[in-house]
């Protein structure tokens, strides 16, 4: 028998282990390697992380609009008229209160030499403003206007001269499409804001103003503040005031044949007082927040326009 080792082929177990802890250590390195050694590159979810972001940047932003707005009508609420507080205006700071006798109406070419500017009360034209949430782009003829305070409508009235774009937009979010309220500037006003209910007037300089909220759930049809009860702030079509075309605003001082104040011997209209005599016209809009007195809670008489 030969001398000599015995030649052996290499060992294929010990291959095989060598090629799984190649694989294992390839594992704990951060992946397979690709071609040239660099490792391949993870895919991040980008489009998911972007998605992600922009719903956090619109609750942002809604949170940011919507929870100032909240809180500030449910401050305002603190304002709601009550039996146990029938007039809050009282408690808002700087609104200023006069007792103006109701009915005393004056022909469409006359005018009125009113005490306060922009008026509040007093004598007024047979027709009023249309205060459906109204929004006027032009000034309006003051006498129709104060015609609408005696039905319960708040009047908000701005100088053109001293609001943005954006300012008017602000306030016109308040008036818009919301019943028994009006809103149209008024050139040579003395603050950049004012506020009319009848014999009540709140003069603000922002628009932002907090007041600006309470004055309209304080005065808003509260049957306890204004005469005529129960009135619609509709349109009569025919009447001599067209919402698309309302009478002008008149900035010229009124001459000495201007009604005074007190009618000047102008019997007032009995049936504007107190709410006697407040049925609707068929069709003529009452909000669903009013609640008529007993003895007017009956069917709406036809035609008049109070």
């Amino acid at each position: 028998m030969p001398s000599g080792s015995e030649s052996r082929g290499p060992d294929k177990n010990s291959g095989a282990k060598s090629a799984k802890a190649i694989k294992a250590a390839k594992k704990k390195s951060g992946g397979t390697k690709i071609k040239g050694g660099a490792s391949a590159p993870r895919n991040i979810p980008w489009l998911t992380i972007g998605a992600g972001a922009a719903v956090l940047a619109l609750v942002a932003v809604l949170a940011i609009n919507l929870i100032p707005k909240y809180q500030a009508k449910e401050e305002a609420a603190k304002y709601a008229p009550s039996a146990e507080n029938p007039d809050p205006s009282v408690n808002i700071d700087g609104v200023l209160k006069v007792d103006y006798p109701a009915g005393i109406h004056i022909q469409p070419t006359q005018r009125v030499a009113y005490d306060q500017s922009p008026p509040f009360g007093g004598p007024h034209d047979a027709i009023w403003a249309t205060c459906t949430g109204t929004v006027y782009p032009n000034a309006i003829r003051t006498e129709n206007a104060v015609h609408s305070l005696e039905h319960g409508a708040v009047w908000i009235a701005y100088n053109p001269d001293e609001l943005s774009a954006d300012q008017v937009e602000t306030l016109k979010d308040k008036v818009d499409g919301e019943t028994y309220t009006l809103m149209s500037p008024y050139p040579g006003l003395d603050s950049p804001v004012s506020l009319q209910s009848w014999g009540h007037q709140l003069k603000v300089d922002s628009v932002d103003d907090e007041r600006i909220d309470q004055f309209i759930t304080a005065l808003r049809i509260n049957k306890n503040t204004y005469p005529e009860v129960g009135a619609s702030c509709s349109s009569i079509p025919g009447s001599g005031f067209d919402p698309d075309n309302p009478p002008p605003f008149d900035p010229s001082t009124p001459g000495a044949d201007a009604v005074p104040m007190d009618g000047g011997g102008i019997n007032p209209d009995q049936s504007e007082s107190g709410g006697a005599g407040a049925q609707l016209p068929s069709g003529m809009q009452l909000p669903s927040d009013l609640q008529l007195p007993s003895d007017l809670q009956q069917a709406p008489a036809e035609g008049g326009n109070g």
